[in-house]
């Protein structure tokens, strides 16, 4: 059986290392599951659940939410908030080096720099989890039939607890990316997406089988779901590979001490990643955090609140604009046409066709500038499905856009360190034998 190009089973099987790793990581993801039960203290659990039918599991923003947490946002449970204030302190955190010289700087220092600016994130992590934290707390205290039970004290236990479960996710997530397989902090976020995915599932054939959704209704939403997550992996290893020459390494090989190689700059479709939908996502949700503390007894405020409710028209539209402008403002962070040219010009290499220098510079960003907008278009869309098979059919899709992003891309990845992992198994295994030979 082939597991990769040239890579059996058994050759897995002989790669202890790798064995280890992937050990680790489901005992990581196991603890992980088991946080995401414990509850906050003082807290009713009939009564959190009852809130969490009303606000939570039917959908919108908060159960978006709740998808990326694996569900503990309407359990309540120590790991509520899951990872998204560190999410959200570290896209802070790269938009500031932007402006910040003194960030800048520390960027530009290598490792000791990349540590520091690490922990500035932990920082500000912490207080971004302390103000959500205690916002929950407040709602929780405020809300009409509050599940509360041990009074004003709440607060003083909640936004601990809360907070230090952020940091514990952190924590593990940097020991599942030196000790295990993959990106730590994505595959969290991968496991409490997938934890939904069964009960997603299980809803859709129930209400198929109470005569809810017609047998039709119910293939062409799994049928759209395949069909979703085919695209999605299509795109993300979509590249435009710009070829480079090295008159050096050209002359290198004329004279055989080179074997020829390709050489290109390879740029993807969507550089941008999950980072525009999140932050579309969660600005949004702010006037609907707000809100829901102010109330809606006013027409007003209840007007407002229609505005701002996922699946409007109004809503897709401002949700389509915030993802495009963020998918070209946050690939202007992550890659830079100028300090890509300068470096190409530095190194002797250069685009065939095109001046060194400004003229690379230009054409790079010309290059980027068309595949961001597909790339933006195509993450509006894979949005957007969502909304429309809650509309057309009234079920809750599988998992949102966002979610099928980020699983797609977390599986792409994980599968590729997999098989890093497995070929330098092999590249050992061959230098030992030619090792051997030679004595």
């Amino acid at each position: 059986m082939i597991f990769g190009q040239g890579l059996s089973l058994d050759t897995f099987s002989k790669a202890s290392d790798l064995q280890k790793r992937l050990l680790f990581t489901i005992m990581a993801l196991f603890v992980y599951r088991i946080g995401t039960y414990i509850p906050l203290p003082g807290l009713d659990p009939a009564i959190i659940a009852d809130l969490a039918n009303r606000h939570i599991n039917g959908g919108g923003i908060l159960g978006m939410f709740n998808m990326f947490s694996g569900g503990a946002l309407s359990r309540m449970t120590i790991f509520a908030l899951n990872l998204m204030p560190y999410i959200s302190s570290s896209i802070i955190i790269q938009l500031m080096t932007m402006v910040s010289p003194t960030l800048e700087a520390l960027k530009k220092e290598g490792e000791t720099g990349r540590k520091k600016i690490h922990q500035y994130t932990k920082y500000l992590t912490i207080f971004v989890a302390s103000f959500q934290a205690w916002g929950i707390s407040l709602f929780l205290m405020n809300i009409q039939g509050s599940p509360v039970v041990i009074g004003n004290l709440f607060p003083v236990i909640a936004v601990p607890c809360i907070v230090c479960g952020t940091l514990f996710l952190v924590w593990l997530g940097e020991q599942m990316t030196s000790r295990g397989v993959g990106n730590g902090s994505s595959l969290l976020i991968f496991a409490g997406i997938v934890a939904n995915m069964p009960a997603s599932i299980m809803n859709v054939l129930e209400q198929g089988r109470a005569g809810a959704l017609s047998p039709f209704a119910v293939f062409v939403i799994f049928a759209i779901g395949f069909a979703v997550i085919a695209f999605v992996s299509f795109v993300e290893r979509a590249q435009r590979r710009v070829s480079i020459n090295y008159p050096q390494r050209q002359a290198m090989r004329a004279q055989g001490r080179m074997m020829d190689s390709a050489n290109h700059l390879p740029l993807k479709i969507n550089s941008a990643g999950v980072i525009p939908p999140i932050f579309a996502y969660a600005l949004l949700s702010l006037p609907i955090v707000l809100v829901s503390f102010v109330g809606q007894e006013n027409e007003y405020v209840a007007g407002f609140m229609d505005f701002f409710t996922r699946g409007g028209a109004w809503f897709s539209v401002v949700l389509v604009v915030m993802i495009v402008f963020f998918s070209f403002f946050y690939t202007a962070v992550v890659f830079n046409p100028t300090e890509t040219a300068d470096n190409l010009k530095k190194a002797g290499g250069f685009i065939p066709g095109v001046r060194p220098g400004n003229a690379t510079a230009e054409y790079l960003d010309y290059i980027l500038t068309r595949l961001t907008t597909v790339g933006a278009l195509y993450m509006s869309f894979v949005c957007l499905i969502p909304d429309f098979i809650r509309s057309q059919f009234n079920v809750e899709f599988l998992f949102g856009g966002t979610g099928i992003l980020i699983v797609v891309g977390v599986t792409i990845d994980t599968i590729s360190q997999i098989y890093t992992h497995i070929l330098s198994h092999q590249y050992k295994g061959v230098l030992k034998k030619i090792e051997k030979r030679r004595r």
